[in-house]
């Protein structure tokens, strides 16, 4: 059950930011479409609440619930920028907005280090979730499959860092000049 409700609050909240953008600028409905944004975050509240009623009915912890809660805390963490994320390029297409900007350079190194404060704090969400369903449901044997998703979530967090400390040493070069480098 709780897979089927991650994979529907996923479907979902893609569905609040396109109808949000598709409001905002086809229909040029702004405050419509500011309304489905904000459907975002409530989608998050609902996948907690099932896996809350879930446990506390009696449920056993799976694999599901752990990754429902990494799922929350990736979308509340990094929610508002795949929502700025998919705007600007919704605005590019539409409405006649700029073109994406493609980070090079020490932009992008610094971009990778603010992913790594944001994975940091998703990391934080996900482990206070895991903590607070461990914690209410009070049974060690049906709590027992979450304890695994705190070594998880801290690989999650070590690839991220791992990544912006490669684009510190390595910086990201423009698409122009790496191409001229390989044509020399």
């Amino acid at each position: 059950m709780i897979l089927a409700a991650i994979v529907v609050c996923e479907v979902a909240f893609w569905v609040a930011i396109l109808g949000g953008l598709a409001a905002r600028y086809l229909l040029r409905r702004p405050r419509l479409g500011a309304g489905l944004l904000v459907l975002a975050p409530v989608i998050d509240v609902v996948l907690l609440a099932l896996v809350a009623v879930d446990l506390l009915g009696g449920g056993t912890a799976s694999w599901q619930h752990g990754l429902a809660a990494i799922y929350i805390g990736i979308s509340v963490a990094y929610g508002k920028r795949m929502v700025a994320w998919a705007d600007v390029r919704f605005a590019h297409r539409f409405a006649g907005g700029p073109v994406p900007e493609r980070l090079t350079g020490t932009r992008y190194t610094i971009k990778c280090w603010r992913d790594v404060l944001l994975t940091g704090l998703a990391v934080f969400i996900a482990a206070a979730i895991l903590g607070a369903i461990i914690l209410v449901v009070n049974d060690a044997e049906r709590t027992s499959a979450l304890s695994g998703y705190f070594g998880v979530i801290g690989v999650i967090f070590a690839i991220d860092f791992i990544w912006a400390l490669s684009y510190t040493i390595w910086p990201k070069r423009p698409a122009d000049a790496a191409q001229n480098a390989l044509s020399r």
